[in-house]
């Protein structure tokens, strides 16, 4: 019986059964076995790149997606590994953060900007983010182009209502809050939108919301008649925006 072999240069080579006892059986043993080693510590190497890299991105983006590793080439299985070991959690339905994250006012409206978008924060929400309310909303308020549907998000609970428009794309503001940039709608805007949908909210809470904007000077009045009027809400407006002048 002959073994074959291809060597380096493509051809064939053998050996009869008579030269391979004269090999050192233990010593090829070793080299399979250091072959299986190195391959293992390839691996691990690999598998603690991956783990290095997710959290140096977590760092940056304070919430992770699974989308957002398929961006930097980091397999999907290490946020389910790195979960399993405890050194990452579950913030929300594909969501991931550290164990550790402290959590903060605004961690609700960060979920829903990681996962929503295109979501501005609108109405109460709104109110309360500006602190020109003293009400907590149950719900956080978004609002979303119209024919828009509804997200599904099992936490926090949202109320959705839908813009066209420039009443939609008008009056948004950018702030960061927890590594996540939100969007959400000026004073002006926000309180023009209250008394569009004073029905939902209540004409009480706009018009408190009108004063204690004018009082603290967070506000002008010009840009209160520029969003009533995108709004269509300006003759609805006129006789309190004559009052709190």
């Amino acid at each position: 019986m002959r073994i074959k072999w291809r060597d380096g240069d493509g051809g064939e080579q053998c050996v009869g059964v008579a030269v391979m006892r004269e090999i050192n059986v233990p010593f090829v043993r070793h080299l399979f076995a250091f072959d299986e080693n190195m391959e293992h510590t390839a691996q691990t190497m690999c598998h603690h790149t991956h783990t290095q890299r997710l959290l140096a991105l977590l760092g940056q983006k304070g919430l992770l997606r699974p989308r957002d590793l398929d961006e930097v080439g980091i397999p999907r299985v290490v946020l389910t590994r790195m979960t399993a070991k405890g050194l990452l959690e579950k913030a929300g339905h594909g969501l991931y953060r550290l164990p550790d994250h402290p959590g903060s006012e605004h961690e609700s409206l960060a979920t829903i900007a990681t996962r929503v978008p295109q979501a501005v924060f609108c109405l109460l929400t709104a109110l309360q983010f500006h602190e020109l309310t003293t009400q907590l909303p149950r719900q956080v308020w978004i609002a979303m182009p119209r024919g828009s549907h509804a997200p599904r998000i099992d936490y926090p609970p949202i109320k959705m209502v839908q813009f066209a428009g420039a009443a939609y794309f008008e009056g948004i503001e950018l702030f960061d809050r927890d590594q996540v940039t939100l969007r959400v709608y000026c004073v002006a805007k926000t309180i023009a939108d209250c008394f569009k949908h004073r029905n939902k909210i209540g004409v009480d809470v706009a018009i408190e919301a009108l004063k204690d904007a004018r009082s603290q000077r967070k506000v002008s009045a010009d840009d209160l008649w520029h969003y009533a009027k995108i709004c269509r809400v300006a003759n609805i407006m006129r006789p309190y925006l004559e009052a709190v002048e």
